[in-house]
Formats: structure tokens, sequence, C-alpha cells
């Protein structure tokens, strides 16, 4: 899907590290949430309340994976999931666009 109909767009901008990594939170009439962001290179981490869906949309990064001990390269046109209450480590290569999907 390369774009979205008949959504609501939040306009404050969901900000972490020091803007190195900022995303914009798309809201669905059936109560689904998404954000579309940005991150630049660096290594972060990101906490969970729910399982989400991480669509990588150009850009290249590293990610380690709760309960695994090797990490896996994504890129563009790829994604991975991450469940709820856990918590996942980035090392984004290159600026890296994606896609959230939150499943509640």
């Amino acid at each position: 899907m390369t774009q979205f109909t008949n959504v609501t767009i939040v306009k404050a901008a969901n900000v972490y590290f020091d803007g190195k990594v900022a995303s914009r939170t798309v809201l669905f009439a059936d109560g689904s949430k998404k954000t579309l962001g940005l991150m630049q290179p660096g290594d972060y981490e990101f906490g969970t309340a729910v399982a989400e869906d991480m669509e990588i949309l150009a850009g290249e990064l590293d990610v380690l994976l709760p309960g695994k001990t090797e990490w896996q390269h994504f890129s563009g046109g790829t994604s991975f999931h991450v469940p709820a209450n856990a918590s996942f480590k980035l090392k984004v290569a290159t600026l890296t666009d994606y896609c959230c999907s939150y499943l509640a």
C-alpha cells in the first residue's frame, strides 16, 4: 500500500533521541493506528506496549529482536514483528523511512 485514504493525522510529532527519530501518528476509521517516521543513523532501543509490525520503506538497519542473540539486517521493502511488552534494539546505518503498525 503506497498511500492511506480517509485517515486522521495527529499534528504533533513523536520525537525521540534528541530528534534523531521522529514520526507522525495516522488514525484509521476502524480504530487502528500507524506511525510514519524517519530514523537518522544511530543506535536506539525502543519498548512496546502492544505488538508492532515495522515496515522499512527505505534505508538500512540491523535489529536485535526480543529473545534473539543475533542481529538481523533489514532494508527497504522488508519488515519485522515485535511482540507486545518487549524491547528491541536498532543500529540504523542510513536514513531510514518506516511505517509502524500497532496491533492492539
